[in-house]
């Protein structure tokens, strides 16, 4: 039999150190630690299949919380099941007892196990829809104030409204703005572009 653990954390910014502690306090070594370093909304992740491909019947997979095996409600069942009815493989989630599918292996044990992973699932699954819901309702609150979002304008040399105007008059054409600007000329009819659109979402706002 086999000890395997299984991390996850959403972004390579995060810190997978506390979840590492846990595994290694559970007794697994490094070479058995599978860690992923992204979004837990499927299972499609190279060290998650990497897993899989070890794993064999009565082999053990550790995990610190059903949400780092992932946040699909559908698809934590799926896999929960996959791993245990299919591999024959146990699995202990170590801040949740009741789901060690070592114990409690009659019908009321097993019964339990289901019931309560169900519920952790779902809750998984709608806190990450709760969350993108409020991200969603801050993004809409902050641009009705005109905050913006993305990528900033390039900071133009302080001859670039000149040029513009001449360019606008017809005087030269954007290939030579842009020569002057030591830009191209695509980069100086997209910050033009830019210029209007920004002009016209601020007479909107003016109105209201």
């Amino acid at each position: 039999m086999a000890c395997y653990g299984y991390i996850r954390v959403s972004t390579k910014d995060q810190n997978e150190a506390r979840q590492i502690i846990a595994m290694r306090d559970a007794g697994i070594p490094d070479s058995c630690i599978y860690v992923d370093k992204q979004s837990g909304k499927d299972f499609n992740r190279p060290a998650y299949r990497r897993l899989l491909r070890s794993m064999r019947k009565d082999d053990l997979l550790y995990i610190k919380s059903i949400d780092r095996l992932g946040r699909n409600y559908d698809e934590i069942l799926a896999q929960w099941r996959y791993i245990t009815k299919e591999k024959g493989a146990d699995i202990v989630v170590l801040e949740m007892p009741l789901l060690d599918t070592r114990k409690g292996k009659d019908l009321i044990g097993t019964l339990i196990s289901d019931i309560v992973l169900q519920l952790l699932s779902y809750v998984a699954q709608t806190e990450r829809e709760f969350i993108r819901k409020r991200q969603r309702e801050g993004i809409d609150a902050a641009m009705s104030r005109g905050v913006k979002f993305g990528r900033q304008p390039m900071e133009m040399p302080p001859e670039y409204e000149t040029l513009k105007k001449k360019w606008e008059k017809g005087e030269i054409s954007a290939r030579e703005a842009g020569r002057r600007l030591n830009i191209t000329y695509k980069t100086f009819l997209r910050r033009v572009r830019s210029d209007k659109e920004r002009r016209c979402e601020d007479g909107k706002r003016a109105e209201i």
